[in-house]
This record gives structure tokens, sequence and C-alpha cells, in this order.
């Protein structure tokens, strides 16, 4: 029996339950919900609990859009969008949310929020503090551009935000992307035919074909046609964070685990011929199956990790500058751009959604190039 004014009862079991209302129904009846303890005492005390609990969570779902806080939204967004994107795709945003914007301006009432603050937000992780290190150019983009489709969100679907984040830009950083010079890919495709193995296999692949490094980690043989000379690529490998499902909201562990998933566009599933004298390296470690080609077993694959880790290796022992994975696909670029490749042919083997892309990122003509093209110009100087 429960004693006079509360809800607390003993059960068969020898527990005690106390019942409180969690929530109303649309209709305006009572959502109840209990708790449970071993003593009256204890019972007494999570109820207390409870109640106070369910009672600001009450009083936070019924305040108007403009009194509640810009976190409630960001993850609101976060989980609108999820059934739409990959799942690398969904982790980076959860991140930049939890690890920049959610700690620095979510606890700000939607209708406190203006272009004033988020300026600041901005210019705050660009320049950095005492205590926080300034982040890239490239991060504070992505972090603006997912502020700008939560501030979206927000306007199609509540309480309009009066904040035109198109007057805020972030000057990019130039970068020049490393590009191995003829010289040293002579050097390096002579390291890799002296010392051969299937990951150096795949390395004189992506010199010829500017294959992505999770492209390639994700290759196998079934998608390797040697008698028609080509590669179908249609399928990427990344290592991405696993979600944490008994934390609350967006805690992520330090456990990551392998995906296999489409390439990031349409564009990038493509058929890339591959000459001659490539044809003939891959033919000698061929498989036919589901093999991978990185370790020519089904079960066995390197992870873009490893391989960058082992490419490393390679040039030390090539005697080559140090220089990333990704070099190799610019490299590839360059060269076909040297040997008078058109931007179309040269856009769709690497998998861009447009020739821009290809020009503004991935073409880098050499000094040598430009001096030939320069000479040209002689042919005008009349004799």
């Amino acid at each position: 029996m429960a004693r006079k004014g509360e809800n607390i009862y003993r059960r068969k079991d020898g527990r005690w339950e106390g019942r409180y209302i969690a929530d109303r129904s649309k209709d305006g009846k009572a959502v109840y919900r209990s708790v449970y303890a071993k003593t009256y005492t204890q019972a007494k005390q999570k109820l207390q609990e409870a109640k106070e609990t369910s009672q600001k969570e009450i009083e936070k779902k019924y305040l108007p859009d403009s009194e509640k806080e810009f976190s409630e939204f960001l993850y609101r967004w976060l989980e609108y969008i999820r059934p739409r994107i990959k799942e690398s795709s969904y982790v980076k945003y959860a991140n930049l949310i939890e690890l920049h914007i959610d700690k620095e301006i979510g606890a700000i009432k939607l209708g406190s929020l203006n272009i004033a603050i988020i300026d600041q937000f901005i210019n705050t992780l660009l320049e950095g503090t005492e205590e926080i290190a300034p982040l890239s150019a490239k991060t504070v983009t992505d972090i603006l551009g997912v502020v700008r489709n939560v501030i979206r969100y927000i306007n199609g679907r509540f309480q309009r935000v009066d904040c035109d984040l198109t007057q805020i830009t972030i000057k990019k950083e130039e970068t020049r992307m490393r590009i191995l010079s003829r010289e040293e890919q002579e050097q390096l495709i002579r390291y890799l035919r002296e010392y051969p193995s299937p990951m150096n296999c795949g390395i004189f692949l992506t010199l010829f074909t500017g294959l992505r490094i999770g492209e390639l980690c994700a290759l196998t043989w079934e998608d390797i046609h040697l008698r028609e000379k080509e590669v179908f690529i249609r399928k990427t490998m990344q290592r991405i964070q696993n979600k944490r499902p008994e934390k609350p909201r967006l805690e992520w562990g330090s456990r990551t685990r392998i995906i296999i998933t489409p390439p990031k566009s349409s564009k990038s599933i493509r058929h890339i011929p591959i000459p001659e004298s490539v044809a003939e390296v891959l033919g000698e470690y061929q498989r036919y199956g589901n093999e991978y080609l990185l370790t020519g077993k089904e079960n066995s694959y390197v992870e873009p990790r490893t391989l960058q880790y082992h490419f490393k290796k390679v040039l030390k022992k090539s005697s080559i500058e140090e220089a990333n994975y990704h070099a190799l696909r610019h490299t590839f670029a360059t060269r076909c751009i040297e040997l008078g490749f058109d931007i179309k042919s040269l856009s769709e083997i690497l998998g861009h959604a447009s020739v821009n892309i290809t020009l503004n990122r991935y073409v880098h003509p050499s000094m040598e190039l430009k001096r030939d093209n320069m000479e040209k110009l002689s042919g005008l100087i009349a004799e």
C-alpha cells in the first residue's frame, strides 16, 4: 500500500516501486514511468530525482524555440541528415559538433544567436586562445559549413534565425602539393620493380592511374580486367570511429573500424584503362576472385594507414624526399598534362565531379613544361 501523499508501493517481489508523471500525450493524458529500489527510502529518493529531471524536460519541451539552446538543434539536424549521408560523413559532422560547435556556442539561446556571435566564434577557431591551438582554415571552413546547414534546417522547420552567414568568409590557405619530379618518379619505379611485392605493385599502379589510397586498398582482383587492360573502381576503404551506444548522445570511443563503401561520388565509380606495361606488372600477381590486390588474399587487407607507412619507408629506401601518398595522385595528373592529355579524359580517369576540380586542384605544370610552352612564342618573332 502506498503511503499517504506518495505514489510508492511495495511490490510482490519485495522491491519498492515509485510512479511519476513523465510527460503528457497530445490529448493531455498522463504518461507514467517508474523507478525501483530495494528499500522505501531509496525508492523515495530516486522518485524525487526522477520527478525533478522529468519536470525540467517537460519545461524544456514546451519552451518557445527562441528560448531553446542552439545545442538541441545541432543534434536534431545531425539525426535528420544521418539516413541521407555516408557513415563517414556522419562521423565527421558529429565530431565537429561535439568537439567545437556545441562546446563553444551550443549553450546560446536560439533567439540570441546572431552573425556577430558566429563571426567571433569563427575568429577564435582561426586565431586560437591561450588554452586552445588555432585550427586550420580547412577545418574551420568545414565547421562553418555545418553551422550554415543547421541554421538552414532551423529556418525551414522552426523559428527563423536572422543570421546571414554568407557574409562570413575564410581565407583559404595556399598549400602547394608535393609532386615527384621526373627523376624521383624514375627512382621510385626502379625501386618498386627491384623489390616486387603486392603492396609495391599497388604503389606502381597508383603512379599510372592516380587512384585514391582508399580505392587502392579496397581493390580486388575481380575489379582488375587484364585482358581488357582496365581497372574498375567501385568501392573505397577507410577507418572510422565507432559510436558507443551505451553513452548518451554522441560520445565516441577510441575504438575504430574499417568500412568498405562506394566511392565519395557517383563520378568516382569508373573504369580506368591501363597501359600495356602496367598490365604486365599486374599480371605477375594475378588472382581471379575476391582477393585483395595488396595482399593476394580474400580475408586479409591492407588499410590506408598501413599503406601510408609502407609508402614512406619506400621513399626513404629510394632516397626520395618525404611525401604523402596523395602526392602520387597529383604526380599522375601532372605527368598526364605534360604528355598532352585532354582535361576531360583526365578528369574522368581521376573520378572528379567536374573538370574545374581537375584544373584547380590536381594540375601543377612543371617549370620544364612552362618553359617549353613559352618557347613556342619564339615562332612569333620575325627573323
